[in-house]
């Protein structure tokens, strides 16, 4: 009787320790989101900064650099953005 007793509330322990580990706060995904739109800003920024100062520096008559650097920045942080949303468990 006294094992049942024991075993029966070291599952109601174990149940609550997962409801607590499942229960995430709205608030910290909206932290994360918002994390990662100004991750994804400051990544393009970066690329469009490099891009203009490889036109500078090498091509002065174009802006292919600024074009390649640029597109190159939104598909590295489109990448970043889908592996931490991937991450995220609702």
């Amino acid at each position: 009787m006294a094992q049942e007793q024991d075993n029966n509330l070291q599952s109601k322990d174990q149940n609550k320790q997962e409801d607590n580990q499942k229960k995430v706060s709205p608030l910290k995904h909206v932290a994360i989101l918002s994390g990662i739109g100004i991750e994804m800003g400051v990544i393009i920024y970066v690329f469009v900064m490099l891009g203009k100062w490889l036109d500078t520096s090498y091509n002065d008559s174009g802006k292919l650099f600024v074009v390649i650097c640029t597109l190159l920045g939104i598909a590295i942080s489109l990448f970043v953005v889908v592996k931490q949303l991937n991450r995220i468990k609702y």
